[in-house]
C-alpha cells in the first residue's frame, strides 16, 4: 500500500509541546552490515584504471553504507549514520558529493569519501522525502520530492554555502552528522545549529538559500527523473500523471497522462526526449516528450514496477518491482526475458560495468549478470517472450502456465545483510525483550545493558513468551519499536522514572540491598559514560565532581523550580555505571534526540566527543546525567490496610491505612507485623529456637519499615500475609499484589495469621 498526503500537513501543529524524546538503537550484530531492507543503490566509476569502484546502499535501518568493491569480495569502509529514520533514496553527484533523503523530512549532503561525515541537512519538506534525481552531466544541480508534494531543485554549491544566524533556516551544518529527526518529533521551528567545534555556524550569509520549488502536485510523488545537462526534471505519484518541468525556473511544460495507479520510477535518456515510467499498474510506458504522448507500452510484470535501469544507449529497459522479478526488454522490438528472480520484492536497481546491482526488501544486496554492454547475448539464449501492450495480458500468461523460465538461477556476486526484528515483546520485569527476527531467531535483549543475553534459535516466539512470564508489576518505563529493523528503545520524560528497583534484586555488590535503583537514571548513565568521559577530558577542572560544567562554560544555567524536578537522595553524586547498566563498547547503541536546536540526531554512544550540550540534548537528559535532578513522577506509594484475619489471635499495635514503596516485599511486611505483635500468650510456633518470644521491639511509625533484618527476624516467619484469601510469597512487591491478586481500584487490604502448622 502506499501512502497519500496532502500538501502542507501540519497536523501536529496544534498539539500541546511535549518534551523532547531520547531513543537509543540496540546493535547485536555485525555493524557493517545492514539489518533492513535496502532501499537506494548508488555506484561510483574510478576515474583510474586501477582505482577501487565503490557501490552506496541505503537502508531502512536509517543508515548507508560504502562498499569497496572487488573481484572477489566487498568490503565496507564506512558507515554514513545522521537519518533517524529509513533511507529512501541516494544519488552521487559533483564527484565526490552523495546525496540522501530520508523518511525523517530530511535530505543530506556527504563527503562520499569520508568516514562517514555530514556535510549539510536540508530541511525544506514537510513529509517524508521519497525520491532523488541528479543531473550527471552538471553536478551542481539535483531535485527532491517526497509525500508532502513538494519538488524542489536545488543548487549544491549554493546549499553547500556558510548558513546565516536566522531564526527560520533550512540548513543544519554538521561536520559530524548530529542532526536527523525522529518519527515522533515533528519539526516545527528549524534553526541552524550551533555548538562548540563539531557544529559550526557561519554568519557570512546575509540570507539563508532556498531551492527552487517546482509547485503542481496536489498529492504524494514517489519518482523523480531528470535528464544529463539538467535541464529538464520529470516527476509522478500517486495522482498517476507525469509532470514535465524545467528545473531552472521550476515552471511545469507539459503533463502526461496514461498510468492508472502511482507512477513509481522514471528515467529519462541522455538527451531529454524520451521517458520510461514504471506504475503500481504493472505496466512500463515508453514517453516521447517531443510529441507528449506514450509511444509504446509494455506489459512485463503481473504486479507494481518498482524499478527501472536503462542501458546506455536507451535501447533496453531492466526492471523489477513486487513480483520479485528482474526482466529485461527491448524497447524497439518489445522482446522480454525474465533474467532472475527473488525472494524479496526489488526496490531499486544500479548499473555496474556488464551487471546489475539489485536491492530488495531484504537487508542483503545482490549483484546479476546482466550483459549490459551486449543485451543481445541474454536474448540469444532463448526464452523470451513478446511483451504485450496491455497489463492483463502478462497476468493471464501467468495464470495460463507459460510462466517464463529465469535465463540465470544464483548472483555472481552477494553482499549478505543481517536478520532484522519483526516481532518483539516488553516482558513483565520491564527490563527483559523478547524478539524474533526475520531468520526465525528468537533472543532476550536485556535493554538496560542493551545485549542480547540469551538466544533461544528457531524455536516458538509464543511459547517462549509463555515461559519466561512472571508475575511481577512494574510501571511501563519506556517503549520499544522495531522499524529499523533492530530495536529502538524510547524514553519519554517523566514517565521514564518511574521505575525502581531494590540494588538487592539488580545484584548490585557494595550497595545496601533496600537502597532503590532508578531505573531510567541508571540507564542514562550508561549511555552518556563515554560522553561524560570525554566531557571531563575536555573541560578538565571546569567539570564539577559530578560532571556538571559552571554556568557561562558550555551549559548554559537553567534556573529550575524546586517544584519542577526533585533531587535524587538515593543517587550516588558520582559517575559510576553499575554493572547491570554497562553498555557494549563493542556494539554499542546509536541515540536519537534533539536538543534545543537543529533537529533530531542520530550517532553511536562512542562517537560523541563531549562537546554536545543543551542545543543537542533534552535538558531533562542532562539535568539527570549532571545533577541527579529528576522531575517530578507520579506517586510511586501504595496505600493499603493491613488486618488480622478473621479469628486470628494476633494483634499489632498500629491501626489504619499504611503507605510504602509500591516494590516493597511482602516479607517486610512480614517483619513490620511481627515488630509490632500484640499476644495474651505466646502461641508454641511463634517460638524462637532459644523458647524466648520477642514480642515487638523499637517501634517504628505508621507506615515506616525498617530496612536490614534483625538477627530473630532471619528465623522462619510465624507470620503469612494474605490478600483474598491468597497466601503471599514473601518476595512479590505490593504493586504485584495490587495488580495481579487484589485487581480492584480501591486500596489494597492485606491479612496477616499466624502460620498455620503442617
Amino acid at each position: 500500500m502506499h501512502r497519500v498526503a496532502s500538501v502542507g500537513n501540519t497536523s501536529n501543529s496544534s498539539r500541546p509541546r511535549k518534551e523532547k524524546r531520547l531513543t537509543y538503537v540496540l546493535n547485536d550484530a555485525d555493524d557493517t552490515k545492514h539489518c533492513a531492507g535496502v532501499n537506494c543503490l548508488a555506484v561510483s566509476k574510478s576515474s583510474v584504471p586501477d582505482g577501487c569502484d565503490y557501490l552506496f546502499t541505503g537502508s531502512r535501518d536509517g543508515t548507508l553504507k560504502r562498499w569497496a568493491l572487488a573481484e572477489d569480495g566487498a568490503t565496507c569502509s564506512a558507515t554514513f549514520e545522521s537519518h533517524v529514520d529509513w533511507v529512501n533514496d541516494a544519488v552521487l553527484t559533483s564527484g565526490n558529493t552523495l546525496v540522501s533523503c530520508s523518511s525523517d523530512t530530511t535530505v543530506k549532503v556527504w563527503n562520499s569519501l569520508s568516514d562517514g561525515v555530514c556535510a549539510r541537512t536540508l530541511r525544506q519538506h514537510s513529509d517524508y522525502v521519497t525520491c532523488l534525481a541528479a543531473a550527471e552531466a552538471n553536478n551542481n544541480i539535483f531535485a527532491s520530492a517526497g509525500l508532502g508534494g513538494e519538488v524542489f531543485v536545488w543548487d549544491l554549491e549554493a546549499a553547500l554555502a556558510p548558513v546565516s544566524k536566522s531564526s527560520d533556516g533550512t540548513e543544519d551544518e554538521c561536520s559530524n552528522g548530529v542532526n536527523g529527526t525522529a518519527n515522533s518529533l515533528p519539526v516545527t521551528s528549524l534553526r541552524p545549529i550551533s555548538s562548540s567545534n563539531n557544529i559550526s555556524l557561519h554568519p557570512t550569509q546575509s540570507q539563508v538559500y532556498a531551492p527552487t520549488a517546482a509547485k503542481g502536485h496536489k498529492e504524494s510523488v514517489y519518482a523523480l527523473g531528470m535528464n544529463e545537462s539538467g535541464t529538464l526534471l520529470v516527476s509522478g505519484g500517486t495522482e498517476k500523471v507525469i509532470r514535465v518541468w524545467d528545473p531552472r525556473t521550476g515552471s511545469k511544460t507539459m503533463k502526461l497522462r496514461g498510468h492508472t495507479d502511482n507512477i513509481r520510477a522514471l528515467l529519462l535518456d541522455s538527451t531529454g526526449r524520451f521517458c520510461l515510467s514504471g506504475s503500481s499498474d504493472s505496466m512500463i510506458r515508453l514517453w516521447d516528450l517531443g510529441q507528449q504522448r506514450c509511444v509504446h507500452s509494455y506489459a512485463v510484470h503481473t504486479d507494481s514496477v518498482w524499478a527501472l535501469a536503462s542501458t546506455p544507449s536507451f535501447s533496453h529497459v531492466y526492471s523489477g518491482g513486487r513480483d520479485l522479478s528482474l526482466y529485461l526488454t527491448d524497447l524497439a522490438t518489445r522482446e522480454s526475458v525474465l533474467l532472475c528472480t527473488k525472494e524479496h520484492p526489488i526496490v531499486q536497481l544500479a548499473l555496474h560495468d556488464d551487471g546489475i546491482w539489485v536491492a530488495t526488501t531484504d537487508s542483503s544486496v545482490h549483484r546479476w549478470p546482466a550483459e549490459v554492454q551486449n543485451p543481445l547475448k541474454v536474448f540469444q539464449r532463448g526464452g523470451s517472450f513478446l511483451a504485450g501492450n496491455l497489463s492483463f495480458s502478462r497476468a493471464r500468461i501467468s495464470l495460463e502456465g507459460s510462466t517464463p523460465v529465469p535465463v540465470y538461477r544464483e548472483p555472481s556476486f552477494s553482499i549478505p545483510g543481517t536478520p532484522g526484528i519483526v516481532k518483539h515483546e516488553i516482558l513483565n520485569n520491564r527490563r527483559h525483550v523478547l524478539t524474533k527476527d526475520t531468520a526465525g531467531a528468537v533472543k532476550l535483549w536485556e535493554i538496560t545493558r542493551g545485549s542480547v543475553i540469551e538466544n533461544y534459535g528457531e524455536v516458538s516466539f509464543e511459547k517462549k513468551k509463555e515461559e519466561l512470564f512472571e508475575m511481577v508489576s512494574i510501571p511501563a518505563w519506556f517503549t520499544v519499536d522495531t522499524r529499523l529493523g533492530n530495536l529502538s528503545v524510547h524514553l519519554d520524560t517523566p514517565q521514564c522514572f518511574s521505575a525502581e528497583m531494590y540494588s538487592v534484586d539488580l545484584n548490585i555488590a557494595g550497595k545496601p540491598e533496600d537502597d532503590k535503583i532508578n531505573l531510567a537514571r541508571e540507564t542514562l548513565k550508561g549511555l552518556l559514560a563515554h560522553w561524560l568521559t570525554k566531557r571531563r577530558q575536555r573541560f578538565g577542572s571546569q567539570v564539577s565532581g559530578n560532571g556538571e560544567v559552571p554556568p557561562g562554560k558550555d551549559i548554559s544555567s537553567r534556573n529550575l523550580a524546586v517544584s519542577r524536578v526533585e533531587v535524587d537522595s538515593n543517587a550516588d553524586n558520582d559517575s559510576a555505571v553499575y554493572p547491570p547498566f554497562e553498555f557494549s563498547a563493542v556494539s554499542p547503541p546509536s541515540i536519537i534526540t534533539e536538543g534545543s536546536q537543529g533537529g533530531p540526531w542520530r550517532k553511536k554512544i562512542t562517537d560523541l566527543d563531549g562537546t554536545e550540550d543543551e542545543k543537542d540534548f533534552p535538558w531533562w537528559v542532562l539535568d539527570c546525567v549532571l545533577n541527579n535532578r529528576l522531575p517530578p513522577r507520579e506517586n510511586t506509594k501504595c496505600s493499603f490496610y493491613l488486618h488480622p484475619c478473621e479469628g486470628s489471635t494476633v494483634q499489632i499495635l498500629t491501626q489504619g491505612k499504611l503507605s510504602a514503596p509500591r516494590i516493597l516485599r511482602i516479607h517486610k511486611v512480614i517483619n513490620y507485623v511481627i515488630e509490632k505483635m500484640v499476644l495474651d500468650k505466646p502461641p508454641l510456633d511463634s517460638l524462637n529456637s532459644d523458647g524466648t518470644f520477642a514480642p515487638g521491639g523499637p517501634a517504628l511509625g505508621v507506615g515506616e519499615f525498617r530496612s536490614g533484618l534483625k538477627p530473630w527476624q532471619k528465623l522462619k516467619p510465624s507470620i503469612e500475609v494474605l490478600c483474598n484469601s491468597q497466601v503471599l510469597s514473601p518476595d512479590m512487591s505490593l504493586a504485584t499484589v495490587r495488580a495481579y491478586i487484589w485487581k480492584k481500584p480501591e486500596d489494597l487490604v492485606l491479612n496477616y495469621r499466624l502460620t498455620p502448622v503442617r
